[in-house]
C-alpha cells in the first residue's frame, strides 16, 4: 500500500466521522431550540373569566366582568392589528389598530366601554364565553393560531 493511499484512507475515515458526529448533534440542538419556544409563547391567552362575577343579567358592568387576558411575553412590542380572538361558537373580535408593548397584558372586556391601553371593549350586548365550557382562539392576522385556552369538558359538546 502506498503512503498517499493511506493518507487518502485517513482522510475518508476522518470526513466520514465528522460527517456522523455533525448529523447526530445538528437535531439535539434543533429539539432544544423547539422546546425552548413551545415553553412559553411570545403572546398567549393569559388568563379567562368566563363566569362573570353575581348575577349575569346582561348589565354592561356584568358584561364587562367577562374577558380574556392576552400577555405578550417578550421584550418587543407586538401589532395586533387584523388578530381576532374567538370562542367555540364563532363569536369573533378583530383587533384595530393595538400595539401589544413588550413584557405587557392588555383584558378585552365583553361589553361596551372606552378602548385604553390596558383594556378593549367587544362592545356587545349579550355574553360571548360559555361559563362551563368553551375555547377562546387567538389567530394573527394571517389566520394562524397563535394560543387556544379551553376550559369545562370539550368531550361533551352542546
Amino acid at each position: 500500500m502506498s503512503a498517499s493511499s493511506t493518507a487518502r484512507r485517513i482522510a475518508a475515515t476522518a470526513l466520514a466521522a465528522g460527517a456522523i458526529v455533525s448529523a447526530t448533534a445538528l437535531p439535539a440542538v434543533a429539539a432544544h431550540d423547539d422546546d425552548r419556544h413551545r415553553q412559553q409563547p411570545r403572546v398567549e391567552i393569559s388568563r379567562v373569566q368566563a363566569d362573570s362575577p353575581g348575577r349575569e343579567n346582561r348589565s354592561n358592568r356584568s358584561l364587562n366582568a367577562e374577558w380574556v387576558e392576552i400577555t405578550n411575553n417578550s421584550r418587543r412590542a407586538v401589532n395586533l392589528d387584523g388578530w381576532t380572538l374567538r370562542d367555540n361558537d364563532g363569536n369573533r373580535y378583530r383587533f384595530r389598530d393595538v400595539r401589544l408593548g413588550g413584557r405587557a397584558t392588555i383584558r378585552i372586556h365583553t361589553g361596551e366601554g372606552r378602548d385604553t391601553r390596558t383594556d378593549l371593549y367587544q362592545d356587545r350586548r349579550d355574553y360571548v364565553w360559555d361559563n362551563h365550557r368553551d375555547k377562546a382562539t387567538l389567530r394573527d392576522d394571517h389566520g394562524r393560531t397563535v394560543d387556544t385556552k379551553s376550559w369545562g369538558n370539550h368531550h361533551h359538546r352542546r
